[in-house]
């Protein structure tokens, strides 16, 4: 049985992104694709399970090049997201779900020995509280991003609507870190304040939450609350900010407290969101940022 010290579960999809710092078409995406990518600098043994048609599994390529093994599940149709930023706002956005790859199932998971698994959707249309019992019951612990319940498909006419979860407490219990953004916890908790939504967050059962937001990203663990802000100077690959926060965090995480995981996912993000795509920096670069106290 391989084993992984992390695993990143969850479509990778084909974008569009209008938004005012520039557009693109036909561009890979999902957390599974910006996640491990960052996560890959750490130099940990990283595999990624997604589902995908088989004529568009040239996505993968970047994964696979930066030495990630990818477990593919063909399925009849690669998951299509159109996201607008209409503001220079970029926790603001509109999103379509054009095409749809399909809910995840315990057939799809290859035989890996239990690790750390991230459950990174882009909608509500990948994974079930009973997909999540079943790793849990081979010993997985698990990552949970709550757009995965929060981003709601209407599935008459793609239209993606962010709300309420009634059984966010239940996933809760199940999950070792949840990671939210400021949009998420909002609607989640009712809190605006990011450490009174992570407290609410913790009080539910899970015991480390990350929330992130334009300025930066918040843990919160064992009754203490931490924060480091971005410091990127542009927005330019805002797309795939959250993605690449947590698999860096996860990947530091391992084997580092809180506040040095955070410091090293927030670094990493930073250089992410300067250009478009995913990370393609080095360890190093991170590392620099982090010891330079850079700040735009």
């Amino acid at each position: 049985m391989t084993s992984y010290d992390l695993l990143f579960v969850g479509h990778i999809t084909i974008d569009e992104i209008v938004a005012k710092e520039g557009s693109a078409r036909g561009v890979p995406g999902g957390a599974p694709f910006f996640g491990a990518l960052a996560a890959s600098c750490s130099r940990r043994r990283i595999a990624v399970v997604t589902r995908m048609a088989v004529e568009d599994e040239g996505c993968l390529a970047p994964l696979r090049d930066a030495g990630i093994d990818v477990y593919l599940r063909p399925v009849t149709h690669t998951t299509h997201m159109r996201v607008i930023h209409p503001t220079e706002n970029v926790d603001e956005r509109l999103m379509y779900q054009t095409g749809d790859a399909g809910f995840f199932s315990l057939e799809d998971m290859p035989p890996l020995g239990p690790c750390l698994a991230h459950l990174g959707a882009l909608t509500d249309r990948e994974f079930t509280t009973g997909f999540m019992k079943g790793l849990k019951e081979r010993g997985f612990r698990l990552s949970v991003d709550m757009q995965n319940f929060v981003r709601q498909v209407d599935v008459r006419t793609g239209v993606v609507h962010f709300n309420d979860v009634p059984g966010k407490r239940e996933i809760a219990v199940m999950a070792d870190i949840i990671k939210l953004d400021v949009t998420e916890a909002e609607i989640l908790t009712g809190a605006v304040d990011l450490e009174e939504a992570a407290v609410i967050v913790g009080e539910w059962g899970c015991p480390e939450i990350i929330i992130t937001r334009s300025d930066g990203v918040l843990a919160r663990y064992r009754g203490r609350t931490y924060f480091e802000r971005f410091s990127n100077k542009s927005s330019h690959g805002r797309t795939g900010r959250g993605d690449t926060t947590i698999g860096a965090y996860l990947a530091h995480r391992l084997d580092h407290d809180v506040e040095g995981s955070l410091k090293f996912a927030a670094a990493l993000a930073s250089i992410k969101m300067e250009s478009p795509g995913p990370f393609r920096g080095t360890l190093e670069d991170v590392l620099f940022r982090i010891f330079s106290g850079d700040r735009p």
